[in-house]
């Protein structure tokens, strides 16, 4: 009981998850059913009640937030049309700064804890578990925003503090995990007790966090190129051969914490940035991450369907081979051509190759034709997963993706007609 209190106690009885919630709450009932910790658990239960297009839910979390916010933050930044919304992008930062976490969870190594402070969390303060590339992305949105001078910036060591806590996040194989490093080997997954999810019992590295951990670090650099310079350049070289050793043989990365290969290839380009390459400054590796853009690349375009876009299915996550969906979405149409552009720049090419430009300009095509009189994009199939066979919805993904890969696409391509 002392552990399941010092967690409500962190996360103000919201609890890392609904599943967690529940049964903290129950053994607190069975402690003691007019305890204090009973009524402060029965407050936060509408935290993961959620009513959607078709119904009310139990959510996977307590909201995402903070993640929505980061992604959303860069979107508009990227596309040039924070200054077309100043009185968005002032509240948005403001959440940003008022999510990060300031300070450790007390006695960190009797419960097992990470230390938070500096990071992010996925959804809310109040929550408060610190993960990694939450911390990136924050960190991410936080600084793409001082572009603003209608935004003032955080304090510079909160920034320093967001990226000690994403260098400890860094895990032997070179690679990041989620919430903490990985403690053990593979050999515990034998004793998952789980019929449903695979890989729980360990935090293993995954693509999407390393790439955002490299990406972060990279954004920091820029504007505090004088902090532990040699530190950030062997972690980033580490990082960067982490996500090449897990490449697979077709150009993909599997994605996931979402669907599926689509994600996580936009990831793995995302981080083989001219920008990194020249940080690390070896022969060799510039060789293998050029070697793995055009491999990547050639992936995502053979992926394209008719109608210009790209669909991919859930069914991807759980049989780990790529599977297309029965129609094209605008999310993983969105992460497609982010990816293809993010290429771009990983190539240090001065231009788009004709051929890749007319895919793009059909990913374009695609997208304008999806979108619906108000504005708003269609909500299509799920588009988020983790544990390989859990589905999680994401609302808001099918409007920040696509337009921040127009915005991109209109900052790297210029105007032209579609």
């Amino acid at each position: 009981m002392d552990h399941i209190h010092h967690e409500d106690r962190c996360t103000n009885y919201i609890d890392i998850g609904p599943v967690n919630k529940v049964i903290n709450l129950l053994c607190c009932w069975f402690e003691d059913p007019s305890s204090e910790a009973v009524k402060k658990h029965q407050a936060r239960i509408l935290d993961y009640l959620w009513v959607a297009e078709d119904g009310m839910k139990m959510q996977g979390y307590n909201g995402s937030q903070l993640w929505d916010t980061a992604f959303a933050t860069q979107a508009f930044c990227e596309s040039g049309m924070g200054e077309e919304f100043k009185e968005v992008m002032m509240r948005a930062h403001k959440y940003i700064d008022n999510s990060q976490v300031r300070d450790d969870s007390p006695n960190m190594s009797k419960y097992y804890r990470h230390w938070s402070k500096g990071a992010w969390p996925f959804s809310t303060r109040d929550h408060g578990w610190p993960i990694s590339d939450c911390t990136s992305e924050g960190l991410k949105a936080s600084l793409s925003c001082q572009r603003f001078d209608f935004i003032h910036p955080l304090a510079d060591q909160r920034y320093f503090d967001a990226v000690n806590i994403i260098l400890s996040y860094q895990n032997k194989d070179g690679g990041w995990a989620t919430y903490e490093n990985t403690r053990t080997g593979p050999w515990v997954e034998y004793l998952n007790p789980s019929e449903v999810f695979g890989n729980i019992m360990i935090d293993y590295s995954y693509v999407e966090c390393s790439s955002a951990c490299i990406q972060s670090m990279l954004t920091f650099k820029k504007r505090f190129p004088d902090f532990k310079t040699d530190v950030i350049k062997a972690s980033v070289r580490r990082g960067i051969e982490f996500i090449l050793s897990i490449q697979r043989d077709d150009g993909s990365w599997y994605g996931s914490w979402a669907v599926c290969f689509t994600y996580g290839t936009w990831f793995g380009l995302e981080a083989l940035t001219s920008e990194a390459i020249k940080l690390i400054d070896d022969p060799k590796i510039t060789e293998r991450a050029r070697v793995a853009v055009s491999k990547a690349c050639s992936f995502i375009l053979s992926k394209q369907r008719e109608d210009g876009g790209w669909g991919e299915s859930y069914l991807s996550s759980q049989d780990k081979v790529y599977s297309q969906s029965k129609d094209s979405q605008v999310v993983n149409t969105g992460w497609a051509m982010l990816g293809l552009l993010a290429a771009r720049e990983a190539k240090a090419e001065p231009a788009i190759s004709d051929s890749v430009l007319g895919k793009l300009k059909r990913g374009v095509r695609f997208l304008n034709k999806s979108m619906e009189k108000n504005g708003d994009f269609p909500q299509q199939h799920i588009s988020g997963v983790f544990n390989h066979n859990c589905m999680i919805t994401y609302a808001n993904y099918r409007n920040i993706f696509p337009i921040w890969a127009l915005g991109r696409f209109r900052s790297v391509c210029g105007e032209m007609e579609i």
